[in-house]
């Protein structure tokens, strides 16, 4: 079995999700007393944070290729980010290691492929619904057609994200928000929505909607499981 090197707490409550889900996955897939090989790194998101709303990229990359690269000589085979924003920096990460990183943008869109769907809402921090590392990859490589809500709506799924959720505060009046961007992005035709940030699914479930959900830290866990396990993931989502 390969070692996952997990790069998280951005934030630590989606990283705890990603911890409980490789080693279900890892367990699901070969029973008994199994769990996944995984090398976490947390960083003190208060940091990462600050460095992102002050729009300093540059800096955040230099950060996390270090924290990355800590990972593989640690021993990690393959990394994981836990965290869709932070992929804005992936190139800056790939530039500084020679282990594969496993893209959470490629394999949610390999789902997405995979259930048939074309047209795709998308919900995440302002970073991820506005800029073009994440959108543009969905559509330029992945030929997905990409929806995201209107400005005060990104603007509303990015206040709760950062003032309620990576605080693992849950409140019902911000979900029943959530369901009605996600309806609203289903009825602009959206055949399904991704939730972008990796706290979204602490949120809203699939159970409080009727559109398609698609949890990009599920997603990601199961991805990084299969391949730690020398499957195919069937992503097309190992950067080289």
């Amino acid at each position: 079995m390969k070692t996952i090197g997990l790069l998280g707490g951005m934030s630590w409550e989606s990283t705890v999700a990603y911890y409980q889900l490789l080693n279900q996955e890892v367990g699901r897939r070969l029973g008994g007393l199994h769990s996944a090989r995984i090398l976490l790194l947390s960083v003190d998101f208060q940091e990462i944070e600050v460095l992102q709303h002050q729009g300093k990229w540059d800096d955040l990359g230099g950060i996390l290729a270090r924290d990355a690269l800590t990972l593989e000589k640690a021993g990690a085979d393959f990394l994981v980010l836990c965290t869709n924003t932070m992929h804005l920096v992936a190139p800056a990460i790939e530039a500084q290691i020679s282990i594969p990183l496993l893209h959470i943008a490629d394999a949610t869109a390999e789902r997405i492929k995979a259930s048939g769907l074309e047209r795709i809402g998308l919900l995440g921090t302002r970073f991820t619904m506005e800029e073009p590392f994440y959108r543009g990859r969905l559509e330029e490589d992945h030929g997905l057609d990409v929806e995201i809500p209107p400005a005060m709506d990104r603007e509303l799924v990015h206040q709760v994200i950062y003032e309620e959720l990576v605080l693992g505060k849950i409140r019902e009046a911000s979900r029943n928000e959530f369901k009605r961007i996600a309806e609203d992005l289903e009825r602009s035709g959206a055949q399904g929505v991704i939730l972008g940030c990796t706290e979204i699914g602490l949120l809203l479930k699939q159970e409080d909607v009727p559109v398609a959900l698609f949890d990009t830290t599920v997603i990601h866990a199961e991805a990084a499981a299969a391949l730690a396990m020398g499957d195919d993931p069937a992503l097309g989502g190992v950067c080289p």
